[in-house]
């Protein structure tokens, strides 16, 4: 048997490499998610861990600050070898070309003799009290570099001259490290100097756990305290949470891509059973049991498994180091993070392929043994449809349907994303169940038209339709392909839309300009208005007014222009004459209900207006008109603008932030910042998706041209006899073309469904309980859509290219006379 098992790949080699391609990209994509997963999460550990190497024990702010007295107990310890304060001052630096300061934040220097501290890139760590070390991203960021001054300004209007002496090594600092200068120099800028934190090393013989017992005993209340690998395990924990969730999702998709390479897989073992139907009835013939064969087979099986897995391992580790390489590249906001490679993400996608293809196998290797060695030298004879087996399967596929229908609801309504997932896993194969009902009564209904151009239609209408499970079997793995991209699409514009209208409640505006006492110039908003990226500019003004006893800081806005900067469409049509918009502490302060009369004044000017809850705005907020009737020389102090969608977000801020330098006191705020950084998460997935399109189409592509060519091969006598009356090759062509259009369209139309009811649903588990109302937003990206389906209609008509090429080559003679 082992003879007859090389000759066998041998001699199918060709078959095979469909199969083996299929694994390879199920496998690959699965080995890409476990190697980026495990080289993040690596990246981050090694850098969080070379941050706080040599620290024991760590104090850190929580609700209670750090104060001198904590500081001095800690340093009193007798445990502790060595007490460094992390203390900070938050300034303002004038960089070269800047027409207003930015901040930044200093943090003094300490003794790295026991705990790690920070490394230049150029230059020196300062020595003096007029020196400081800018962190390299920052500096080249501002252009400036070791031997400039730098002018710094406190928030109290003091300011220093310093020198750059030296350049922080940031390249692994996750986030923005901040610049550094002596303690003296920090004392200096800020004489309450922030305590952000109290890094100790332990004594020889002390124990971390040890020592953050003494540290606990002594500080105040409310301060925390951990062990440093407690406190480096939070880190962690707060930067890889969002490596984690995007890892199970990058793994669920490479589990779907590996079920499709497994019905690809048994297809494609089906048809070289098909093709040696004889060949093993020979082997029977000649003494080969039952189980022989199916070992054979199995054995058969095995190696393409392990040989394709090992090959889609290799691919993914490629796949990996480029994707990694990329990110450093293009600079796309993380830190350089080196290819990771452990035992689990090589060993577990080789095992999981090599299984997955085995039990593909099995259904094959089954049936092969079922048939006797007499039975299979005749020409075998289509399945019937209404077998008893198929029975049962329908039955079994509509029990599926139910319940994974039921958990669906049940996980969306609930918000729990396993319990989703599993309804959808458990309704897609009550799809795949009842496929051979569904699936021609779906050609049935499309096939109306094709079926009227002609004869090759209406024979490609007849055929496909004539063998239910064949032809659900060819949709099997297009199908497949085509729900994971719609859901995967379909799932981010809704989570996308979800998340802007939570945007849109939380920061109505993208921007807010605003001064400290003194009014916008003239000309201020044509500046603004020139700025790219920028798409309106609407001026308010702002006066403080009496009411009920308090001082309220009053912002006007023109009605009419409010709609086009104010995103939430509720918020700008009830900003109205006679209304006032408050926030939560306003509401508060004035303990004013929904709805209540509050009244408000500026002396001898009085007003009363209906309060309305608002949330994303000023404390108060009116129409121009009702706040001319209170301070009617009230000066523009600032402007709301939006932001054009596709516009870099960080660039804009940048840019208004620049704006109108006769302003001294510039305050830029809004939701712009947030909604840009969500917006290149989304753009990132979406391109996943894109992806997984290809990856899909591919799969999709193996599976369906496989399954044709078992049509082709099981209808070769008939085919001929279709030329032998008369059908041109070209006709023969087009017929199986038709067909493959026909299951194509179909498989993107129920994918297409399937992927909106699934990607609607796990929009509903997995942002229903993040939103602050809890609303989720259902979305359908319809030109995504149209183009997945026209990309699966085309995928179809190639997959029946060559099949139909191989059929139009048979002599009908020579076909004719096949036993």
């Amino acid at each position: 048997m082992r003879r007859s098992l090389l000759s066998s790949l041998r001699a199918h080699l060709g078959r095979l490499i469909a199969a083996c391609l299929a694994i390879v990209l199920g496998v690959g994509f699965g080995s890409l998610a476990m190697v980026v997963h495990s080289s993040a999460s690596h990246g981050v550990d090694e850098t969080i861990g070379a941050q706080y190497k040599g620290v024991d024990a760590v104090v850190k702010t929580n609700q209670a600050s750090i104060s001198p007295t904590d500081v001095a107990r800690a340093k009193a310890l007798p445990q502790a070898a060595s007490v460094i304060t992390r203390t900070s001052a938050f300034l303002q630096a004038s960089f070269p070309g800047l027409v207003r300061p930015t901040s930044l934040v200093v943090e003094s220097l300490y003794d790295t003799s026991r705990i790690a501290g920070p490394a230049t890139s150029s230059g020196r760590l300062p020595t003096a009290t007029t020196e400081i070390a800018l962190p390299a991203r920052e500096a080249a960021k501002y252009k400036v570099g070791v031997g400039q001054t730098l002018r710094l300004e406190s928030y109290d209007k003091k300011s220093w001259t310093v020198r750059i002496v030296g350049l922080i090594d940031d390249s692994k600092y996750i986030g923005s490290a901040p610049a550094v200068a002596t303690p003296a120099a920090v004392k200096t800028f800020a004489p309450d100097e922030y305590i952000a934190a109290i890094n100790l090393a332990a004594k020889p013989g002390v124990s971390p756990e040890q020592l953050t017992k003494a540290v606990r005993a002594v500080v105040a209340p409310g301060v925390m305290v951990y062990t440093g690998a407690e406190f480096i395990q939070r880190e962690v924990e707060g930067f890889t949470h969002g490596i984690d969730v995007l890892g199970g999702v990058f793994g669920m998709f490479a589990v779907i891509a590996l079920f499709v390479a497994c019905l690809v897989i048994g297809n494609t073992f089906t048809i070289v059973i098909a093709q040696r139907t004889r060949e093993m009835a020979l082997l029977r013939c000649v003494g080969a049991s039952r189980r022989q064969v199916f070992t054979s087979v199995l054995s058969e099986a095995t190696v393409v498994g392990a040989i394709a897995s090992a090959i889609g391992v290799i691919f993914g580790v490629a796949l990996s180091a480029l994707a990694l390489a990329m990110s450093r590249e293009f600079n796309w906001g993380i830190p350089p993070v080196p290819l990771h490679l452990d035992a689990s993400s090589l060993l577990l996608p080789l095992v999981l392929g090599t299984v997955a293809t085995l039990i593909a196998a099995v259904v094959p290797a089954r049936r092969a043994t079922k048939v006797a060695p007499l039975a299979a030298l005749r020409p075998e004879v289509a399945p019937a449809a209404a077998s008893r087996a198929g029975i049962l399967r329908l039955i079994l596929g509509f029990l599926l349907l139910a319940g994974g229908g039921l958990l669906l609801a049940a996980g969306a309504a609930a918000h729990q994303v396993l319990i989703g997932v599993a309804g959808g896993a458990l309704s897609f194969l009550g799809v795949l169940a009842v496929g051979s009902l569904l699936v021609p009564a779906l050609i049935r209904v499309i096939g109306v038209l094709p079926a009227r151009s002609g004869v090759p239609g209406r024979i490609a209408l007849a055929n496909a339709v004539r063998n239910p499970k064949r032809t659900a079997a060819t949709t099997s793995a297009l199908l497949i392909g085509v729900t994971l991209i719609s859901l995967t699409c379909v799932g981010i514009a809704s989570v996308r839309k979800t998340f802007d209208v939570s945007m849109d409640g939380q920061y109505p505006v993208d921007l807010v300009v605003a001064t400290y006492n003194e009014k916008m110039p003239s000309g201020a908003a044509d500046q603004l208005r020139a700025i790219k990226g920028i798409t309106q500019v609407v001026p308010v003004s702002q006066v403080r007014v009496k009411a009920a006893g308090d001082e309220v800081e009053v912002t006007g806005i023109d009605a009419g222009a409010a709609g086009s900067v104010i995103h939430n469409p509720d918020l700008a049509s009830a900003l109205k004459p006679g209304t006032a918009l408050l926030d939560y502490s306003t509401m508060n302060l004035l303990k004013a209900e929904d709805g209540a009369k509050v009244t408000i004044g500026t002396g001898a000017h009085k007003l009363t207006v209906t309060a309305r809850r608002a949330t994303g705005l000023y404390a108060m907020t009116l129409t121009s008109t009702d706040l001319a009737k209170l301070a009617p020389n009230a000066p523009v102090t600032g402007y709301w603008l939006a932001s054009d969608p596709k516009a870099n977000g960080s660039r804009v801020i940048d840019a208004v932030e620049q704006s109108i330098p006769t302003v001294k006191d510039l305050s830029v705020s809004g939701g712009l910042a947030e909604r840009t950084s969500y917006t290149k998460i989304f753009d990132v997935l979406l391109i996943v998706g894109v992806g997984l399109l290809g990856v899909s189409v591919l799969i999709a592509l193996v599976g369906v041209g496989n399954t044709l060519s078992l049509s082709v091969l099981e209808r070769t006598r008939e085919n001929a006899l279709l030329r032998a009356m008369g059908l041109s090759r070209r006709q023969l062509r087009a017929m199986l073309a038709v067909e493959s259009l026909l299951m194509a369209l179909v498989a993107a139309g129920l994918g297409i469904v399937l992927g909106l009811v699934y990607g609607w649903t796990g929009t509903a588990a997995l942002m229903g309980g993040q939103t602050v109302d809890g609303g989720v937003q259902y979305a359908v990206p319809g030109t995504l859509l149209i183009a997945i389906a026209a990309i699966a209609a085309v995928s179809g008509l190639l997959a029946s290219v060559l099949p139909a090429r191989r059929a139009a080559k048979v002599a009908p003679a020579g076909a004719l006379a096949t036993d």
